[in-house]
C-alpha cells in the first residue's frame, strides 16, 4: 500500500478553506470515483482502492490518502493530480 500526503498553507480562513476542500473532494470524486463526507473540519474520502481524509485547519489543508496495491503503481500520478487540484482549489 502507498500513502500520499500533501499539505498546503493558506490564508483563506477556515470557512473559505472548507469551501475549497469541498471543491477538491468533488473533483477527486469525479475523476477517481471517490465518495466524500464531512465530519467537523475533516472530509473522509473513500473509493475503490483508495481512502483518506482532507483536514482543514486555520492556516493549512492536509490531504492524506492510502492506496491499495493496484493503485500504488500509480501513486506518483495520483499525488501529482492531488497537488495540482489542491493548488488550483486554494488559488481559485
Amino acid at each position: 500500500m502507498a500513502r500520499i500526503t500533501v499539505e498546503r498553507p493558506h490564508a483563506l480562513g477556515k470557512d473559505k478553506a472548507r469551501e475549497k476542500a469541498e471543491l477538491l473532494a468533488e473533483k477527486l470524486g469525479d475523476k477517481y470515483g471517490i465518495e466524500h463526507s464531512w465530519d467537523g473540519d475533516v472530509v473522509s474520502l473513500e473509493g475503490k482502492g483508495a481512502k483518506g481524509t482532507v483536514q482543514v485547519e486555520d492556516a493549512l489543508v492536509r490531504v492524506s490518502i492510502e492506496l491499495n496495491f493496484f493503485l500504488s503503481a500509480m501513486s506518483s500520478t495520483i499525488q501529482s493530480e492531488v497537488e495540482r487540484q489542491l493548488d488550483k482549489a486554494l488559488t481559485a
